[in-house]
């Protein structure tokens, strides 16, 4: 009895933990069944706003995209060019009937004259329109142009008649309606050869770069009216194509100064030149003297008279720079450029003033010739040649000033430019044996 009482209560026991564990899985999946049902809902509404949003912004761009399409539509060139139209047109519809009623009042017979009156006129406008766009010769748009005026000045005295004799209208009504429907006839083909003319001036004006363009090709021709000569000759005498008109510029332009450097010509590489004996000779204080005196370093690069002064045989240990004298200095010279002397230049002239020369005796008379130097002057392109073969062997070190001097008997100044010219080709010529 004991053991059926136990197992009995045993079974109660076992049955409502399996009601306990089922009504938990129960709950558990009514939560699990709303927890889908929720992200479901979350899911559907998120989606619902993301097309919503998607949509706005759709007719967002559409309006954006039809408002640029409106300003394009809108400007100044489209509103002429479509307005023009609509006015031809509208002078079309006003002048046409007038001269229908009139060739039809006639005889019925009569109905396709004022088509073909009509069509010639326009006809012969685009014509002019097409002989714009081909390019076709002057004579052709102007002869069509003459057909346009005597079809249309045709229809208009044709409209000004039949508008003076409508009938139930005062004289100065009927001069009205004839006056115009005369000028709406002539109206339509005048619009469309203004259209026309705006058009092709537009198209060749271009835009501001076009202009631009034009304007320094007319300043070039007429400020280098040789060199665009020859640069039109050759680009006539090559093939069609073959050359453009700045590679044939380039090349005149080398062939009339000598010089590849657009621009640039003898006079101005003379000019160079001197600017930059003159930045030497700035960047190079004067060195005073042992009386205390100060004197020119470099010659003035305007003329040359290589004549023998006193000066050039006194003692010029004081004219030599601290290159020459192995004296280190804080000025960074530039690269010095090579002098080419074997172009036609202005004689340089060399004036010194001499380290410790006596006050210059009053001339009494004229100098004997026995007392003149009979030394002949020479050029720069001859000293620069004679010091070239007197230091061929000297080094770097030894190619100073005085040494040049002494060398081709010249002046401390002209020494020092030899000195600079021949040190800057020595600095070249490396560069263009590693090139």
């Amino acid at each position: 009895m004991t053991t059926y009482s136990e197992e009995r209560r045993a079974d109660r026991v076992t049955d409502a933990e399996q009601r306990r564990i089922d009504q938990a899985a129960a709950a558990e999946r009514r939560a699990e069944r709303e927890r889908a049902a929720d992200e479901r809902a979350a899911r559907l509404r998120e989606q619902h706003r993301t097309e919503k949003a998607r949509a706005k912004r759709e007719r967002a761009e559409a309006r954006t995209v039809r408002r640029a399409a409106r300003g394009a539509s809108l400007t100044a060139g489209n509103v002429y060019r479509k307005g023009t139209l609509v006015l031809v047109a509208a002078s079309a519809l006003g002048s046409l009937p007038a001269q229908v009623l009139h060739f039809v009042g006639i005889s019925p017979m009569l109905l396709p004259l004022p088509l073909a009156i009509e069509g010639a006129a326009w006809v012969m406008a685009a014509g002019v329109a097409y002989a714009d766009e081909r390019g076709l010769p002057g004579w052709v748009r102007w002869f069509l142009r003459l057909l346009v005026v005597a079809a249309a000045g045709f229809a208009a005295s044709i409209n000004y008649a039949y508008g003076t004799h409508l009938s139930g209208l005062s004289a100065s009504d009927a001069q009205a309606a004839g006056i115009g429907l005369a000028a709406v006839t002539l109206l339509g083909p005048l619009l469309f050869e203004i259209r026309q003319w705006v058009t092709n001036l537009s198209g060749q004006t271009g835009d501001a770069d076009d202009k631009a363009g034009r304007v320094h090709d007319r300043k070039r021709r007429r400020q280098h009216r040789t060199v665009a000569r020859l640069a039109d000759r050759l680009v006539s005498a090559a093939p069609f194509g073959a050359l453009s008109f700045e590679d044939a510029f380039a090349h005149a332009w080398e062939i009339e100064t000598g010089t590849s450097t657009p621009g640039m010509s003898p006079k101005l590489h003379r000019r160079a030149a001197r600017s930059l004996a003159a930045l030497a000779e700035a960047q190079h204080p004067p060195q005073p003297n042992r009386f205390g005196r100060r004197f020119l370093r470099t010659p003035r690069p305007d003329r040359s008279v290589d004549t023998p002064t006193p000066s050039e045989s006194a003692d010029t240990s004081i004219n030599r720079s601290t290159a020459d004298l192995g004296k280190s200095t804080p000025l960074t010279l530039p690269v010095p450029v090579i002098i080419d002397m074997a172009k036609p230049a202005k004689p340089i002239v060399v004036r010194t003033a001499a380290a410790a020369s006596p006050r210059p005796r009053r001339v009494t008379g004229r100098v004997p010739n026995a007392a003149r130097s009979t030394r002949p002057v020479r050029t720069a392109d001859q000293l620069l040649k004679e010091a070239r073969k007197e230091t061929k062997d000297w080094s770097d070190r030894k190619l100073t000033a005085e040494g040049i001097r002494k060398a081709v008997h010249t002046s401390p100044a002209k020494a020092r430019v030899l000195r600079d010219t021949l040190r800057a080709e020595r600095s070249i010529a490396p560069v263009d044996a590693a090139a």
